[in-house]
């Protein structure tokens, strides 16, 4: 076989994966095709025949679909190559906060490792869209939420829903360093406290 004749064939097979791949990440994602149709402006039938694969894929296509469900766009066209999983990212300075962000991917989920230095502030509380989840990893955090005011210690977690009024920092005696992930309202967290017996 001809070197052209093996690329062709190539191209075949990746687009051939591209329907069944669109329809699993919708799936995922819970989103229907009039809800995707909405988001993109693509009509219900074309992303149905493009998931079914009647439709060829084209790039006017397949960008408005991976920014409607946040995802890169050769994650619809194939696997990524599977390469260094480290995240090498650098720290971001923020109110007297320095932050590290754990997570590539815009959107979505987003994990960071926060140092706060000692210092005393007046609790701030606000309150946004959002979901958070928190995980001490040394020296003591202060979490305001809501009417509760508690002081959290290396080795304990907390989830709350960010529209709730909200402030964490440190408690004054010493530098703090912490664990955050966010997401978007609705994206829970998987971790869960075990419920409390009644």
């Amino acid at each position: 076989m001809s070197d052209t004749g093996e690329v062709t064939s190539g191209t075949d097979e990746v687009l051939a994966g591209v329907g069944p791949r669109l329809r699993r990440i919708r799936k995922e994602r819970e989103a229907t095709l009039a809800g995707l149709s909405q988001a993109t402006g693509i009509s219900v039938s074309t992303l149905s025949r493009l998931e079914s694969g009647l439709r060829k894929p084209s790039l006017e296509l397949l960008l408005p679909i991976a920014r409607a469900h946040q995802v890169p766009l050769d994650e619809l066209i194939g696997e990524p190559p599977v390469g260094d999983p480290r995240v090498r990212s650098k720290p971001i300075q923020r109110h007297g906060r320095t932050y590290w962000p754990l997570t590539r991917q815009p959107g979505g989920l987003q994990a960071f490792k926060v140092l706060v230095p000692r210092s005393k502030q007046e609790p701030e509380p606000r309150s946004h869209e959002g979901y958070e989840w928190l995980y001490v990893m040394s020296g003591k955090l202060r979490v305001v939420l809501g009417e509760h005011d508690v002081v959290m210690v290396a080795g304990e977690a907390a989830e709350f829903d960010t529209r709730v009024p909200h402030w964490f920092g440190s408690t004054g005696e010493g530098p703090v360093e912490f664990l955050s992930l966010f997401g978007p309202q609705g994206e829970r967290m998987h971790v869960r406290a075990r419920p409390a017996r009644s």
